[in-house]
């Protein structure tokens, strides 16, 4: 379907070697855009690139960290150049630290808000003008359930991701009048093979996300990608500033009812 291609787009995503920005850019390159994602070194990248020829899909790796300016600026140039401008930008590279507020250093706290927040508004500050000069694009940000939610030990990431949900409605504003929608994704608990472990029969962190899941399952990458499409093709043109939440109607759901 025409609103839904994405031929002869250049889709950019960070963090894009593995798991769910992988997994994207994997939806894109179906829908017929041309690939293009970085990670924080070398090593990463390599490894992207050989999952991506494994899959039949062209991509182009670049190396940099999305918490250095002067570094992200230089790769965005060196991306235009070498492949074009950017049209689609997902904002997919961070981290978490599961740790209690009382054990956490102010040091962790802000390593993970430099990354999962200011990285976001980095790359997309080095992105925006190539997309303005060409008339337009779309921005997306993974954001997170815990945009709205709050759980023990993630206070930062939590922090962070909430943060980013008022970036995205931000910048949608600042940038809606060149043609540039700016919104974003919030996964509920995608299986990864990080989460391998936990999503055992009989775990207990496997049992209360069934439990809290009224679609009594963790989610897949795969849920993820035709958001995605939506968001980064002309189907989403008059829609800027939101967070679509993928998450099999947790944030909908208070819990079971005692019996």
């Amino acid at each position: 379907m025409k609103l839904f291609d994405l031929t002869g787009k250049i889709a950019m995503v960070t963090g894009g070697s593995y798991g769910i920005g992988y997994a994207l850019a994997q939806a894109f390159a179906m829908a017929g855009a041309k690939i293009v994602f970085n990670d924080i070194n070398q090593e990463m990248v390599d490894k992207g690139l050989a999952a991506y020829k494994a899959d039949g899909i062209e991509a182009y790796g670049y190396v940099f960290d999305v918490t250095d300016e002067d570094g992200v600026n230089a790769g965005i140039a060196q991306i235009e150049k070498e492949v074009g401008v950017i049209d689609i930008l997902v904002n997919n590279a961070g981290i978490i630290k599961r740790i209690p507020v009382l054990e956490m250093s102010a040091k962790d706290f802000r390593q993970v808000i430099d990354i999962d927040l200011n990285g976001p508004f980095i790359v997309s500050k080095a992105v925006a003008p190539g997309m303005i000069a060409k008339g337009g694009g779309k921005i997306i940000n993974i954001c997170s359930m815990m945009s709205e939610l709050g759980r023990e030990t993630v206070s930062a990431y939590a922090a962070a991701k909430g943060g980013l949900k008022m970036l995205t409605k931000n910048l949608a504003v600042e940038w809606a009048e060149h043609n540039i929608q700016v919104n974003g994704i919030g996964p509920g608990y995608i299986a990864t093979p990080q989460t391998a472990p936990l999503r055992e029969p009989g775990h207990p962190f496997n049992d209360f996300i069934i439990g809290r899941t009224p679609a009594a399952r963790w989610g897949t990458t795969e849920d993820l990608q035709g958001p995605a499409i939506f968001l980064a093709s002309s189907a989403s043109d008059f829609v800027n500033g939101h967070i679509l939440y993928v998450d099999g109607g947790i944030l909908a759901y208070i819990g079971k009812q005692p019996k």
